[in-house]
């Protein structure tokens, strides 16, 4: 099957699993769901596909989950408990970091034959983590912010309208941010200018299908007192 085919899939696997960590667990649920899809997409960002035409990398999927569980957290629980989210992501971001390069400096065994392949995978150059991190951090602080502002707007309608609005901006700073911060002066400007657009053209791809799944859940948990909008 072409990868479009696994792409969708993957979508929907994983809002779907999203819905149900977040229809068994409430708050508490888009909190771990943030933590676990910062660290994957990161995981996942390492290897190179081509969608729809396009060179991209995997994780914007699993980037754009973050976005949809700190929408959600905006729209039923406040402002505040959207930027703790975001917080805490941050906060896992960086320890998993920390962690998985104070484990390559260990010595491998003899028998050992997993050192090469971490090495691979973890051995981030010092630019790339920088650039992830504040992309994140100022991507994300936008977006609830963004969000909110738009909810205060809309008198608390049109969720579509927020949740695709703010995540499409904030996906643009993100890619902004990293992409300039990573790869200036390592490629010309017209490779950069077409990184630029391919990678938040996927974002905004992302962030259009996700509108079905949050609809579905700002409809749960009405016990909390928000309005679905």
């Amino acid at each position: 099957m072409p990868n479009e085919v696994f792409w969708i899939i993957l979508l929907l696997v994983d809002f779907c699993a999203a819905l149900l960590v977040y229809r068994w667990l409430g708050r508490e649920g888009l909190l771990i769901l943030i933590v676990l899809h910062i660290i994957v997409c990161n995981l996942q960002v390492v290897k190179q596909v081509e969608l729809f035409g396009l060179q991209a990398t995997l994780g914007n999927i699993s980037y754009g989950v973050t976005f949809w569980c700190t929408d959600l957290l905006a729209e039923k629980y406040g402002k505040r408990e959207a930027a703790r989210g975001v917080l805490i992501g941050f906060v896992a971001l960086v320890v998993f970091t920390v962690l998985m390069q104070l484990a390559l400096l260990f010595s491998p065994g003899p028998e050992d034959w997993a050192n090469p392949h971490l090495q691979g995978i973890f051995g981030f150059i010092p630019r790339l983590v920088v650039a992830s991190l504040l992309a994140y951090l100022i991507s994300q602080f936008h977006d609830v912010w963004f969000f909110h502002y738009l909810r205060t707007l809309t008198r608390g309608r049109h969720l579509w309208l927020r949740n695709n609005l703010s995540t499409m901006v904030s996906q643009l700073l993100d890619t902004l941010v990293f992409c300039s911060v990573a790869f200036i002066g390592i490629f010309t400007l017209p490779v950069l200018v077409q990184i630029y657009l391919t990678t938040w053209l996927i974002k905004v791809l992302v962030a259009a299908l996700d509108t079905p799944f949050i609809y579905l859940a700002a409809r749960w948990h009405r016990s909390e007192g928000e309005s679905a909008g």
